[in-house]
């Protein structure tokens, strides 16, 4: 389990590409500070197994499903990414829940600079799209940002300073993809409330399927 608040930025070594699968080695270090073998950390917002530690880098393997979910396979020597160590009980929780399991890809389309934030834009599928809500929490490769806005089509961060400086996300150019991870507790809800099969786009005015009979056989007083 992470928390969404980036610790460094780790740069790729190498590459070696299987038919469906990869294996990536990183050089770190504050990562690596109490880092054993089988540990996870999350690189781009991807949770990854350190299978081979040495003191500034690492190694993992990485499967066919995280290749077609995420955009690791876009990676290659040299480029630098985003990285946390999974988190301590009892330590400071300063992002949002974020389990490095991503829900896919989007697409950044847009950057505008506002006096000291900059607003970053990304479109996104409606599977992704129907779990984010303005004001709420998403993971935009591994790092824990504020909705600001969503549309039928895309939603928007506003990036500050420390961010921008201790992450990679302004470095991206428009049609670069990022791993997206949206807040796991609205898939819950849907789930146990087996509203799985519910339209994408409900918060542009679909119904919801949500009724006062619902509620009550849920054990919502009403």
């Amino acid at each position: 389990m992470f928390t969404g608040i980036v610790e460094e930025k780790g740069i790729v070594l190498s590459v070696k590409k299987g038919a469906v699968s990869s294996k990536i080695t990183f050089s770190a270090s504050l990562v690596l500070s109490d880092a054993r073998e089988g540990d996870s950390i999350a690189v781009n917002g991807v949770c990854l197994t350190a299978t081979c530690i040495t003191k500034e880098t690492f190694t993992a393997d990485v499967m066919a499903e995280t290749m077609r979910r995420s955009s690791l396979g876009n990676l290659k020597t040299g480029d630098r990414v985003n990285m946390e160590r999974a988190m301590l009980c009892g330590g400071r929780f300063g992002g949002h829940i974020v389990s490095g399991h991503i829900d896919g890809t989007g697409v950044v389309t847009a950057m505008k600079r506002e006096e000291n934030a900059v607003w970053v834009t990304v479109s996104a599928s409606q599977d992704i799209l129907r779990y984010i809500i303005e004001k709420g929490s998403v993971a935009i490769d591994g790092i824990s940002l504020t909705v600001a806005s969503v549309t039928d089509k895309d939603f928007k961060v506003s990036v500050i300073p420390h961010t921008a400086s201790e992450t990679t996300l302004l470095s991206k150019k428009n049609g670069e993809l990022v791993n997206i991870e949206c807040d796991m507790v609205g898939k819950y809800i849907e789930k146990l409330l087996g509203l799985s099969d519910t339209k994408p786009g409900l918060q542009s005015g679909g119904s919801s399927g949500i009724t006062k009979e619902m509620l009550l056989s849920n054990g919502f007083g009403v």
